[in-house]
């Protein structure tokens, strides 16, 4: 089914990574990607490919295709006085992607990106909640490469806006983050977004299952724990992110949803790990933590949306971050 794109702002560019050869013993993310046109046209790397492999087609496995969208933004950040920088993150991100090992057993689409201009960041939410929404009720799984972390009010939009949870099922948000990002503040960053979802779930009727794996109880301030217990968010703090009470914290979370938005702030993971982001975290969760609750969700068959946020390619050391990134990307849609 071709998706037409009038809320993206920048079409999809021309993917590159490492060649190999053309045959798919030596595929690479670069190689599989198509890429959908403004026109609703598959263009691939290398040529023609077989309808079954087309952005919208079902893969071989029954495994819905997946859509990339970028978002480009760095208001949010900005207004929550952080390091502006992670507009360039989607770019850095699919470089990133780029020359990685294609296992997938599933279609991949690039559908470009939205870009948000100067301080309008609410619109550029919209737009990006509006392509979601639709690339969802096409079928597809999709895959936001933000952005700060105001991204996540925009993935929600989409999301909230799907025949998925417009239907009744149970929706559930993950958020493998340092913060709770629920500040209570006159103009929305990304500091707000879960507050807004909050607020928009209980103006829709709905109860708000939200979920924080890695919180940083020095970098959160009495309030937000007292807000977070008000609208009975759970939550584990950094230090308690051992493997075994992670598994059991994001299982118990799972079996109360029906359909799963993930979110993943970089900033959970030790600033070794991830330094290019907007607040680099002194102690962090461990990424074999982090990728094994990737793998989890994955498993769990409930992953309707994804998003990572807070790359600052600016600060990033050897491409460390973003590298990291995209693993974890990969890692989830496997």
């Amino acid at each position: 089914m071709p998706f037409h794109h009038a809320a993206v702002d920048v079409p999809p560019q021309p993917w590159t990574g490492r060649y190999d050869g053309d045959g798919p013993e030596h595929r690479r993310w670069w190689q599989a990607v198509t890429t959908e046109s403004q026109s609703g046209a598959v263009d691939a790397p290398g040529g023609q490919i077989p309808a079954i492999h087309r952005a919208g087609h079902p893969a071989a496995s029954g495994r819905p295709p997946v859509a990339l969208l970028g978002f480009a933004s760095d208001e949010g950040v900005r207004r929550n006085k952080g390091r502006t920088g992670a507009a360039a993150a989607p770019a850095a991100l699919r470089q990133a992607l780029g020359p990685l090992a294609f296992h997938l057993d599933r279609t991949v689409a690039d559908h470009g990106n939205v870009v948000v201009s100067g301080d309008r960041l609410e619109a550029g939410q919209e737009r990006l909640g509006q392509s979601i929404a639709a690339l969802l009720d096409a079928g597809h799984q999709t895959v936001v490469l933000g952005g700060g972390h105001e991204t996540a009010y925009a993935s929600y939009l989409g999301v909230s806006a799907s025949a998925a949870v417009r239907s009744g099922q149970r929706l559930g948000v993950l958020n493998l983050d340092a913060h709770f990002d629920l500040r209570d503040e006159p103009v929305p960053s990304s500091g707000t977004p879960f507050l807004q979802m909050a607020r928009a779930e209980a103006d829709a009727g709905r109860d708000f299952r939200y979920a924080v794996v890695g919180i940083s109880e020095p970098n959160n301030t009495r309030a937000l724990f007292d807000t977070a217990g008000k609208l009975g968010v759970r939550y584990l703090l950094d230090e308690d992110c051992g493997a075994e009470r992670v598994q059991a914290f994001v299982a118990d979370f799972l079996a109360e949803t029906d359909v799963l938005y993930l979110t993943i702030d970089l900033d959970v993971l030790p600033a070794a790990v991830a330094p290019g982001v907007s607040a680099p975290a002194a102690y962090g969760v461990p990424l074999p933590v982090i990728t094994a609750v990737c793998r989890q969700v994955a498993r769990s068959g409930k992953l309707l949306h994804l998003d990572v946020a807070e790359l600052n390619p600016a600060f990033d050391i050897d491409g460390r971050t973003a590298r990291t990134a995209a693993r974890l990307v990969d890692t989830l849609l496997r």
